[in-house]
Order: C-alpha cells, then structure tokens, then sequence
C-alpha cells in the first residue's frame, strides 16, 4: 500500500539515497525536504502519512522541528520517527521519550529501510 513519506536531512545524498529506496523499492509517494523551516512550509500544503525526521541540522534541528510541528497548525499529529547518526544506547532513548515511532540509524541498507519504516510505523 503506497504511503506519503517526507524525508527531513540536510544530506543532500541521504535525501536521494532514502527517497529512491522508498520510492522505487517499496512505491511510496515521497518529497524531501533539506530543513526543518522547508519541513514546515510542506506540511502547510501536504500531508505525510510518515515525517523521518534527521537529529542533526544547521539553524532549526530536528528535536526544535518536532516540537514546531507538534506545535503548528497543521498536521500536528503526523506520525515522526528520528533517522540520525547518532545511535548510543542513551541517545536513542532520549529520542525515543520525545513521543516519536522510533528511531532509525544512518547509515542504512537502503533495501532495508521500506521494511524498518513498515514495521516502526505499523503498516
């Protein structure tokens, strides 16, 4: 079943790479955005049924993102998991206790990643 993903990195290459295995592999309908400011202006028109969302950004950072979506106006109850490279035990529970599916480790097996996003977002 084809769902609306939007990818949040500031990686030009791990937009790319995550967009073309979600995509093309699983058939998802996804748009990627570079920051956390674009993040919002698409949630303004778009509605994902999935937002990855990366930890680590210049200017707005993904946990700042977070809080302004759970905050906006719209979509304030879209489903959010992390994708960071940042995978210490410690960190990933601190991650995990902000309300979000999960998070998922950088770098990934793209032919992986459709079923690891399937299975944190219950699809």
């Amino acid at each position: 079943m084809q769902k609306r993903i939007l990818i949040v990195d500031d990686d030009d290459d791990i937009r790319m790479l995550s967009t073309m295995s979600l995509s093309r592999v699983a058939g998802h309908d996804v748009r990627a955005v570079g920051s956390g400011q674009e993040c919002l202006d698409q949630l303004a028109s778009w509605t994902p049924d999935l937002v990855l969302l990366d930890v680590m950004m210049p200017g707005m950072d993904g946990i700042s993102t977070l809080a302004a979506i759970r905050s906006g106006h719209h979509c304030p109850d879209v489903p959010v998991a992390f994708l960071t490279a940042s995978v210490a035990p410690t960190e990933v529970d601190r991650l995990a206790a902000l309300a979000v599916l999960g998070v998922l480790g950088k770098p990934f097996d793209p032919m992986q990643l459709p079923a690891q996003v399937a299975v944190l977002a219950g699809w």
